[in-house]
């Protein structure tokens, strides 16, 4: 338990961040689903559409440093050359 009011805060904080961070995760990870599942699908004029918006969703969780940028450069081509096959 922390002592200092300070430490208090900073654990209703850090939840609050925790929650926030795990809701944008899912929110991402269930969109990148449904563009893989597009793609397989076949609707190649609707993937090319929507792959700035994935970028863009992509760049945005890396910049609130909830994934790495490594990853999300990684995420980006993999999505890029599905988009291209």
């Amino acid at each position: 338990m922390p002592h200092h009011k300070s430490a208090k805060k900073r654990v209703i904080t850090n939840e609050k961040s925790r929650l926030r961070n795990r809701q944008n995760r899912t929110e991402m990870r269930s969109t990148v689903k449904g563009f893989r599942a597009l793609a397989e699908a076949g609707e190649k004029d609707q993937v090319a559409a929507k792959l700035p918006a994935m970028h863009s969703l992509i760049d945005v969780q890396a910049r609130k440093g909830i994934i790495p940028k490594r990853r999300a450069s990684r995420l980006k081509s993999r999505l890029a050359a599905l988009t291209s096959k």
